[in-house]
């Protein structure tokens, strides 16, 4: 006696197929076969964006696991430098792609912040400053400074970010500061930010960052 047939184990999923009764013709009980395909690898330039996408910023535990932007209000980076410089590589070569992506109307797509980036600034910021050498700021569990660099916060109005040069007391932050914010502006310049040079509460500079019109 002639067994009802089953379904193909590679049938896919959600494809219909009417079966005829026991002892009918087969051919319309089996499933189409598709060529089995290796997944193809991922490029460092795709797995950059997905890297970007991914990102954090320092204490923020929305997607834990995630590539952390250092804004300057972080502890120390816990892996070592070189690793710490390759990650920034990435997640900044993944900032680039998603412009060259999605400002396919610009002359320089690189040169124009995307979207993402007008959505998080803060992010997008701390990025390139990392990205261009620039070392972050960093705190203890007590908040007090442990190190000198850039810190990177929300500006006061939408869209903006505030970069500061910060350090441990008697560090020599606040005579360097107008020199390193000059480096800070220098190299948003040619990523489509403009950095703006005031100073503010006992004579401190800081620059505001915002997309260059």
């Amino acid at each position: 006696m002639e067994q009802c047939p089953r379904a193909h184990p590679e049938m896919p999923a959600g494809k219909i197929v009417r079966l005829k009764p026991c002892g009918a013709h087969r051919r319309e009980a089996t499933a189409v076969r598709t060529p089995h395909r290796r997944p193809r690898p991922v490029s460092p330039v795709r797995s950059g964006l997905l890297y970007c996408s991914d990102m954090t910023a320092e204490g923020d535990s929305e997607r834990p696991g995630g590539f952390a932007a250092a804004t300057g209000d972080g502890p120390p980076s816990p892996t070592a430098p070189d690793v710490r410089a390759a990650e920034v590589r990435v997640a900044f070569g993944g900032l680039l792609q998603i412009r060259r992506l999605t400002n396919t109307g610009a002359p320089d797509p690189t040169a124009v912040p995307a979207a993402w980036e007008l959505n998080q600034p803060l992010r997008a910021v701390a990025l390139a400053l990392e990205a261009a050498g620039l070392a972050p700021s960093a705190v203890d569990a007590r908040g007090r400074r442990t190190a000198t660099g850039f810190r990177a916060t929300a500006g006061e109005r939408p869209g903006t970010v505030r970069v500061e040069w910060l350090g441990p007391p008697g560090g020599g932050a606040a005579q360097e500061e107008e020199h390193q914010l000059t480096l800070c502006a220098a190299a948003l310049a040619p990523l489509g930010w403009e950095a703006l040079l005031y100073r503010g509460p006992r004579r401190r500079r800081f620059l505001e960052v915002e997309p260059a019109l």
